[in-house]
């Protein structure tokens, strides 16, 4: 029985060698191949839910490419920061930087440098005063504001006052979501803009802004904030001043599970589903390296959220 035993064990052994030695396989705890391409992204700030639901969702997307090792960067909210971040991933080799320039003017240059080193640049949400990248991503910011201005004038029967809470001025995005407003506006006469304070599309920032514009007695009738994480914050700046906000139409945008939360509750009004781009900006990035021609510029759909249709589109994050 030994001996039969020895003899099952040696022909295993030969067995497993033979193997081994066959061309194109490979052991069981061999490496993975190295990933083909390293595509960056400067990212301004994960301090604000969109965005770090915009970092996720590419990593998310590029999970599913083997080929591809995503990196990215976090800003914390400061321009001067993220130019050095772009230029730290292009230094160290990405083949592809993707970013959301927090300044448009300031980070022009800073792009076209990036691409006359030969690489690729996409542009998500955010673009520059330059023309220098391969694709930039966005919704329609004007659009959606106007829709805003309208949804409040309806509501507010034409007269009253808006406080506006403004995403960073230096943004795209920001302008377009002020100028898009105010040029709705101009249609209701009765309807103003009383203040325009900058809360930075950040939840702390909104509720000191607004607490102060309370303090000073300061008076409006709705309020427009250009990102749900600032209707947030006014939330809880009305409601520690004793203000119910059902009270206080207000009107957000990015469409996060607060927002959605708040429109069943009835204290905001609606909101603006503004996609992350993610999916899209890793599929471009994607038909990029493989030297397809892409278009300049995309525009992604957005919808806006009311009570009527809250319970049947689920927020981004």
């Amino acid at each position: 029985m030994r001996g039969w035993t020895s003899l099952r064990l040696a022909a295993g052994w030969a067995l497993g060698v033979a193997v081994a030695l066959l061309p194109g396989l490979q052991p069981a705890h061999a490496e993975p191949a190295a990933p083909r391409w390293v595509i960056g992204f400067a990212q301004d700030t994960l301090g604000n839910d969109w965005r770090r639901a915009q970092t996720e969702g590419l990593e998310k997307a590029f999970a599913r490419h083997p080929e591809v090792r995503f990196v990215h960067t976090d800003a914390g909210g400061n321009s001067a920061r993220q130019i050095q971040d772009i230029e730290k991933l292009v230094a160290e080799g990405v083949n592809l930087l993707i970013t959301s320039p927090r300044d448009a003017e300031l980070m022009a240059p800073v792009i076209e440098r990036v691409r006359a080193r030969g690489v690729p640049v996409v542009l998500l949400s955010r673009r520059t005063t330059s023309d220098a990248h391969d694709t930039y991503i966005r919704a329609d910011n004007r659009e959606i504001a106007r829709q805003a201005a309208a949804h409040l004038a309806a509501r507010l029967k034409g007269k009253g006052r808006i406080l506006m809470l403004q995403h960073i001025p230096t943004t795209t995005p920001a302008i377009e979501r002020t100028e898009g407003f105010m040029d709705e506006l101009a249609r209701h006469p009765g309807m103003s803009v009383v203040a325009v304070l900058r809360a930075d599309s950040l939840r702390d920032k909104a509720i000191l802004a607004v607490d102060q514009a309370l303090a000073e007695g300061l008076q409006f009738d709705a309020i427009y904030a250009q990102s749900d994480s600032m209707a947030s914050g006014a939330r809880i700046a009305l409601q520690r001043a004793g203000i119910d906000p059902a009270r206080v139409p207000i009107v957000g945008i990015d469409y996060i599970a607060e927002a959605r939360a708040a429109i069943r509750a009835g204290t905001q009004e609606a909101s603006f589903l503004y996609p992350t781009f993610a999916q899209e900006g890793a599929e471009i990035a994607l038909r990029i390296l493989r030297g397809e021609k892409v278009p300049h510029e995309i525009v992604v759909e957005s919808k806006k959220i009311t009570r009527e249709n809250v319970d049947r589109i689920e927020p981004i994050v």
